[in-house]
């Protein structure tokens, strides 16, 4: 019976959650979705100068926003140092690991050498032989890996396929400080192990740190996980993405209205296809994810692609739930706290829950979405727009003064006698009904577009629609 499949997702803690973190923590944990196994997070917090506990929280944030759950308690990377050490200790006496000597300025001439004589920098293994009776009195030394001098070291990868490294081009590396503290490679490999990890998937940028882990690996005579190395996210123009192309963190997209079900297809379909699919919901995602539709180059980040999948996705959640979703956005909005309190006054999240098949229909984020309802809980009198204002000309202030009296004669406050009276009002004059629909709009919303003008009444209600109304009308 086959081991179950266990993967990590394993962030440094020195800011947010970057998208691409967000990807390659989406892949693991889709894989382990689909596998029936577990997904497992380590904070890879050795870094102590740069970690903090703020950026701990946002990524926990950002992948809860997500909706990527995690197996058991985070695993913080520097809590293990003791086992660090214990494992570096093994090394030593299995005679895989050996004491180094060399001072910082004879590592900074090695260097320099290797610089002139046009060769790439690396440890010259100058204490990997030595006997222990030339160590220099009273100097503290890093702890280095045996690593083979000859031979190969392959990687059968999930996604970049037979990766081969030489081994003489593997320098002896440092598995341990000279002040004790285990380096980021010994350190992933214990928890890896630790941690029952089957396979390890992270961006192919850490496919050279691959070779090396497994010499570690080896080393220890412990099992190396299965590995996927999987492209990096690029920006529009082909270059990595950074902050230049736009927002790079999650938190950034929860704010700026996209919606987590629409982030997981994006991301799950940057570097990654079944068929021609676009729009695919995350029941689907987890039955078809698997590395062998995952491709070997770059994939482009493309914000209007991300736009108009949040628009489908906007339309297709049901109100109650896009509901939901706007409070989260809004709650991380500018002036949003004050529209969530505006809401939950009174009657106003059932009036913004009838409003919002409306209002759905012709926005493709959360924040276009909050723009078209201002109209909402804007008081009275409204400060128009400036496209508003010419259309409440004298005209248009007439056309609403017999409207205010057409429309206070109804009896039913419904959106179907509401338009034939409008549409009747709009015959009887010779007007087109765009002409009468126009101020009805502004003096509505104070705006000069808005969505559909019998959702709006609705929305509003008797009271307030005529109140609005008389007060542009006079």
């Amino acid at each position: 019976m086959s081991k179950p499949i266990v993967t990590r997702f394993a962030p440094s803690p020195t800011g947010f959650l970057h998208i691409g973190g967000a990807r390659t923590a989406l892949f693991n944990w889709l894989y382990a979705q689909h596998h029936g196994g577990k997904m497992l997070l380590r904070i890879e917090d050795t870094d102590r100068a740069r970690s903090t506990q703020e950026a701990v929280d946002a990524i926990l944030d950002g992948l809860s926003w997500l909706g990527l759950t995690w197996d058991g308690e985070p695993i913080s990377q520097f809590s293990r140092v003791a086992r660090h050490q214990e494992v570096v200790d093994e090394l030593l006496a299995r005679g895989q690991a050996y004491k180094c000597y060399a001072s910082p300025a004879e590592l900074d001439e090695m260097r320099e050498t290797a610089r002139a004589e046009g060769r790439a920098p690396r440890y010259d293994g100058r204490w990997r032989d030595r006997p222990e009776s030339d160590a220099p009195e009273g100097v503290a030394p890093a702890i280095r890996l045996k690593a083979p001098q000859n031979g190969e070291t392959v990687i059968e990868d999930l996604v970049q396929g037979t990766v081969t490294f030489a081994n003489k081009d593997l320098d002896d590396l440092v598995l341990m400080r000279s002040d004790g503290t285990p380096t980021y490679m010994l350190a992933v490999v214990v928890d890896d192990h630790d941690m029952g990890v089957t396979h390890i998937i992270r961006g192919d940028d850490h496919l050279t740190n691959a070779a090396r882990q497994t010499l570690i690996f080896k080393a220890l005579d412990w099992d190396v996980p299965v590995m996927a190395h999987i492209p990096l996210i690029h920006g529009p123009d082909g270059a990595k993405l950074s902050k230049r192309h736009g927002a790079t963190g999650a938190e950034a997209y929860r704010a700026m209205g996209y919606l987590p079900q629409a982030m997981r297809n994006y991301l799950a379909r940057l570097g990654w296809s079944h068929g021609d699919e676009e729009i695919i919901p995350l029941d689907k995602l987890i039955e078809w994810f698997d590395f062998d539709a995952v491709g070997k180059s770059a994939a482009r980040f493309d914000f209007k692609k991300l736009e108009n999948l949040n628009g489908h996705y906007m339309r297709s959640t049901a109100d109650a739930d896009l509901l939901d979703d706007w409070k989260t956005c809004l709650a991380h909005l500018d002036g949003g706290a004050a529209i969530l309190d505006w809401m939950a006054q009174g009657d106003h999240e059932a009036v913004t829950l009838a409003a919002l098949p409306g209002l759905k229909e012709r926005a493709k984020t959360l924040v276009e979405l909050t723009d078209s309802a201002s109209y909402l809980w804007r008081q009275r009198p409204l400060d128009c727009d400036e496209k508003a204002e010419k259309i409440l000309d004298d005209t248009g202030r007439q056309i609403l003064k017999d409207l205010h009296e057409v429309l206070s004669a109804q009896p039913a406050w419904d959106a179907e006698p509401l338009e034939i009276a409008v549409k009747a009002y709009a015959e009887e004059k010779d007007l087109k009904l765009g002409k009468v629909a126009q101020p009805l709009r502004a003096a509505l919303t104070g705006r000069g577009v808005s969505p559909g003008i019998y959702d709006v009444l609705i929305a509003l209600g008797r009271e307030e629609s005529l109140g609005r109304i008389a007060d542009q009308a006079a």
